[in-house]
């Protein structure tokens, strides 16, 4: 997470910001949390994301023990501590639900559904890889990252590792193959997630696409793949037959200036620092999501150790400051 949180609280903090300032503070898990206060981790989060749909006095009897009894540890470590000397900083967001984030799971969820094609085409920071792992937690779902090193033999194998065939099951490439596909035709309901899609295609070959193409048409699973932009111009060029079989496409679009400010929501920033923000995440040569949030990963770290909570300029140029040109 981002910033840790206060040592004391403000009655005007919420529950769930207090629960959450704690949790910064001390390293706990929600997990550790849940099994404190004899709830299941999922009541847990959904009451902190504001989710919980169930009758809320129970669960808030029990948090307001936590924090009552987290508080009084604190005043008893730190007898002469006056309140409200230390500020608290919202923990940073973990997956931000913008638009582009929600028309990637849509995808993802569609494709498994449906055992359908898809791909999903964005610039390098744009949250693509992190939506897709995100998404790939969920049940039955495969997920792969492709790097330019991999050979037709080490895609095989990683698709392999990754539905949990046994190590060792060796053959030809058209044999292990044909194994993957009886494994998906005997267990409907994957998605396979082909991640960095891009990195497997050259000059010279094509031939692990045709691999991803032949398991998608002799088997019952849904089929993902992602990678930069250049995916999509190879697809519709140099393999046709893959373009043909799409049946679903996003390409992220970044964040828009009301997303930046939904996903800096409650942080005390200034007009320029906000704009700075803005332009960070939608400058069109470096403007990017990854280049927002390493900034706020630095700016937090900054107002943690200064003890303020004011976003300007200088804390922004400070931030800067601690990251690669």
């Amino acid at each position: 997470m981002g910033a840790e949180a206060l040592n004391t609280y403000t009655l005007e903090k919420t529950l769930s910001e207090r629960v959450l300032g704690i949790i910064a503070e001390t390293g706990m898990t929600k997990a550790e949390l849940a099994i404190q206060i004899n709830y299941s981790r999922s009541a847990v989060s959904q009451y902190l994301r504001g989710k919980y749909s169930s009758d809320p006095a129970d669960i808030e009897e029990a948090l307001a023990g936590f924090v009552k009894e987290h508080e009084a540890k604190i005043q008893a470590d730190n007898p002469d501590a006056k309140e409200n000397t230390v500020p608290f900083l919202k923990p940073k967001i973990q997956y931000f639900e913008s638009r582009d984030f929600l028309q990637t799971i849509g995808v993802c969820r569609s494709c498994q559904e449906d055992m359908a094609l898809g791909i999903i085409v964005a610039k390098s920071g744009y949250g693509k890889t992190h939506t897709l792992k995100k998404y790939a937690k969920m049940p039955r779902v495969a997920y792969i990252e492709c790097d330019d090193t991999m050979a037709c033999r080490d895609l095989v194998e990683a698709i392999e590792n990754q539905i949990g065939m046994p190590k060792g099951s060796g053959g030809t490439i058209w044999r292990r193959v044909n194994r993957i596909r009886d494994f998906f035709n005997a267990n409907e309901g994957y998605l396979l997630i082909i991640d960095e899609a891009d990195k497997l295609m050259n000059k010279y070959t094509l031939k692990k696409m045709e691999i991803i193409r032949g398991i998608f048409d002799q088997s019952d699973v849904g089929i993902v793949i992602a990678g930069e932009p250049r995916l999509e111009a190879e697809i519709k060029t140099n393999l046709v037959r893959f373009a043909n079989r799409m049946d679903f496409y996003y390409k992220l679009k970044g964040l828009s200036a009301q997303e930046v400010k939904d996903y800096l929501e409650g942080y005390d920033i200034d007009g320029p620092a906000m704009a700075e923000f803005i332009s960070r995440a939608q400058n069109t040569q470096t403007g990017c999501f990854r280049l927002l949030d390493r900034t706020l990963n630095n700016v937090l770290r900054i107002l943690k150790d200064s003890g303020k909570t004011k976003v300007t300029m200088k804390v922004i140029s400070q931030a800067s400051s601690m990251m690669m040109p």
